[in-house]
């Protein structure tokens, strides 16, 4: 997608004029505006001057023939650019760069399986680092799964989802804990998902066994998302519907959706958009460390992955292993070979996990007020610059 690293610079710009961005299809919660106009000022968004901007005021970036969307916020992800969100803060740091650079403005880190005293301490590293901005927040996916729909999480390290243990990984993120995954038919599962709701974190039904009927317990007590949707769980039957047919039904579940290619047939997706609308699918990358960089080996969490033309499995029994995607493939995807409208992706993609997460008055739509958070597109979709709080992470490309 677009330019190589090293042309595309690893340096945030700013400038302390505003800069006004015309000519673009611009997308807005109202629909896409044709030949539209942005004012940035400063990180935020600013409220266009019904009298026009004076000459020389502003910096006037023609940006006709391309597309203005805002940044994606992605819901799950383990990493990016060889590094992990279980790593070493340098590590964090340079994932986040990495997804950055591909359209996600606002992330939330996803930890892996592991052992509980190593994601206590991982869940302070990365509570400092939402703390200063850098993420939307942690979720944690595992332990508290299922042994049987597992995927590639150590079975060894699972357990069920005692409150207590639950607890303590709320209390170890600092009040930055945004999701658990949880098997909610395990013993423990849904006196977790009442802990989560009372305290404002979301509990997500994922790598789980459950039948409709857990599944629909689930949900009256208060789990709100499907982790990564038709993955890590039975799929639709006609006698047993399983957790799918629970999750798409339900007005109060918004379903995960990852869109590389791999994880999903179309028809999937199609299904899904169907059933659950526009307004309650968000796509994820679930990505691991290859994101970004390719093929090769890679560890995520304590088990070694093989990445091969894009794919990742573990190599101990092929598994798949998260993704290698970003965003911006996700977006391309979903309009030029999933056909789907570009305002429905783009609500997939920025203002349902805004909303979701409960930030969506300063991210995940182009209005004024908000967080100078954006991505230009051109005609194939294909990324031409990213703009995060008014800086420019990658300059746009125009040629």
């Amino acid at each position: 997608m677009a330019t190589p690293l090293g042309a595309r610079g690893t340096a945030q710009r700013s400038t302390t004029r505003p800069q006004v961005l015309t000519g673009a299809r611009v997308v807005l919660p109202t629909g896409t505006v044709p030949d539209g106009r942005l004012t940035i000022d400063g990180t935020r968004i600013a409220a266009e001057d019904p009298h026009g901007t004076p000459r020389g005021t502003a910096q006037v970036i023609d940006v006709t023939g391309h597309w203005l969307v805002p940044g994606f916020v992605d819901l799950h992800n383990h990493g990016g650019g060889g590094a992990s969100f279980s790593g070493t803060a340098e590590d964090v740091q340079k994932a986040i760069h990495t997804h950055r650079l591909h359209g996600t403005t606002t992330l939330v880190a996803s930890t892996v399986t592991d052992d509980m005293d190593f994601l206590v301490r991982q869940a302070g590293l990365l509570s400092e680092l939402a703390e200063q901005g850098d993420l939307a927040g942690i979720h944690f996916e595992g332990p508290f799964i299922s042994p049987c729909r597992k995927g590639a999480h150590s079975e060894a390290l699972l357990r069920d989802p005692d409150p207590a243990e639950v607890r303590k990984l709320i209390d170890a993120a600092r009040g930055r804990a945004r999701m658990v995954t949880l098997a909610t038919e395990l013993p423990g599962g849904l006196d977790s998902v009442r802990l989560l709701a009372e305290h404002g974190v979301i509990a997500a039904v994922g790598h789980t066994d459950a039948t409709y009927e857990q599944t629909v317990q689930a949900i009256d007590a208060g789990a709100t998302v499907a982790t990564h949707l038709f993955n890590a769980m039975p799929p639709l039957g006609h006698r047993a519907p399983g957790p799918i047919a629970a999750l798409l039904e339900d007005e109060r579940v918004t379903v995960e959706l990852i869109n590389d290619g791999t994880h999903l047939h179309p028809a999937a997706l199609e299904l899904a958009f169907r059933h659950a609308g526009p307004g309650r699918v968000a796509f994820i990358t679930d990505a691991m460390d290859a994101a970004g960089i390719g093929d090769g080996r890679y560890l995520l969490g304590p088990l070694e992955v093989e990445v091969s033309e894009g794919v990742a499995r573990l190599v101990e029994g092929g598994s798949i292993a998260g993704s290698t995607l970003t965003q911006d493939r996700a977006f391309q995807r979903a309009v030029t070979i999933d056909r789907l409208p570009v305002e429905h992706v783009v609500a997939a993609l920025s203002a349902n996990p805004a909303r979701l997460l409960g930030i969506d008055d300063t991210v995940g739509s182009l209005e004024p007020g908000k967080d100078a958070d954006l991505v230009l597109l051109d005609e194939n979709f294909e990324l031409k610059g990213v703009m995060r709080k008014g800086n420019w992470v990658v300059d746009p490309q125009l040629d």
